[in-house]
């Protein structure tokens, strides 16, 4: 749940195999996760993904999604 009162989905974690990239795999699969989101009454999607993977960036930018904020991992 948000501040703001609204409910949060979350994709994180999100690999396709290097066999299908390119072919539509990746953005059926994030729409999907974005309609079962808005089914849910979810007002926001937040997309985690690393730094070191640009082209993994790229692809979320060119679904509409924006960098807003920073996060922090702590391994314990």
């Amino acid at each position: 749940m948000t501040h703001q009162g609204g409910w949060r989905a979350t994709i994180e974690g999100v690999r396709t195999s290097a066999s299908v990239r390119g072919k539509g795999v990746g953005t059926e699969l994030i729409k999907w996760a974005i309609q079962r989101a808005e089914e849910r009454g979810c007002h926001l999607v937040q997309l985690t993904t690393d730094k070191k993977r640009p082209d993994a960036l790229r692809f979320y930018e060119r679904l509409g999604f924006k960098a807003t904020h920073e996060g922090l991992k702590l391994k314990i």
